[in-house]
This record gives structure tokens, sequence and C-alpha cells, in this order.
């Protein structure tokens, strides 16, 4: 599975630097900036959700896999113009087995 997520980066990266903003939809989007970038990955968020919503009610669940790709996309495209890789995501979640969700979440809370 992280192939696909391996190989993915490496185009988006290639894209990143070496493709015409005006023949490369990643290129376009990194030339534009992160706000740009990170409009994006709010708007595919929000499908995603109503999409899910959706196939609630109707059983269907192709909209939101196809909502998700395009999340995960966008989010990859974020990580890439911040200079990281989906392999950082993947360690995080590695390093998050064998902890509850709770016992996870309640680490991340700054100390007061």
């Amino acid at each position: 599975m992280d192939t696909v997520l391996s190989q993915l980066a490496e185009v988006l990266e290639d894209r990143r630097h070496n493709a015409a903003p005006d023949s490369s939809y990643v290129a376009g989007l990194h030339n534009k900036g992160l706000n740009k970038i990170l409009e994006k990955v709010g708007e595919e968020c929000t499908e995603t959700l109503l999409a899910a919503k959706d196939a609630e009610h109707t059983g269907d669940n192709r909209d939101l896999v196809a909502e998700t790709a395009d999340l995960w996309f966008h989010s990859l495209v974020m990580l890439s113009n911040r200079g990281e890789s989906p392999d950082a995501v993947l360690a995080e979640l590695a390093q998050r087995f064998g902890l509850s969700g709770l016992e996870e979440k309640a680490r991340r809370k700054p100390e007061s």
C-alpha cells in the first residue's frame, strides 16, 4: 500500500520542482502558494464529509472513496509544500501503535 504513496510522492516532488505551472496542476498549486493549497485541502475535506453523509443514506460509498482520494492527494501536496513526505506521516502512525486513542491524545495536550 505504501508503495502507491511513495510513487505518488515522487511524482509530486518531480512536478513541484521540474514542471511548469501552466502545464501541471501540482506545479500550479505550488506556484500559487501554501494558502491556495490549504484552500484545496479544506474544500476536499468538506466534500469528503458531505460524501460520507450521502453514503450513510444511500449505502453507496463510491463518492466517499473518490473524495477521500482527492483529500489525500491534496494533503500530500500540502506536505510536499512543507518539505515533508508520506513517510513522515506513516512513521507518526507507526509510533502510535500500542497506544489507546485516548492515551495518544492526552500526550499531545500542552502542559498548563
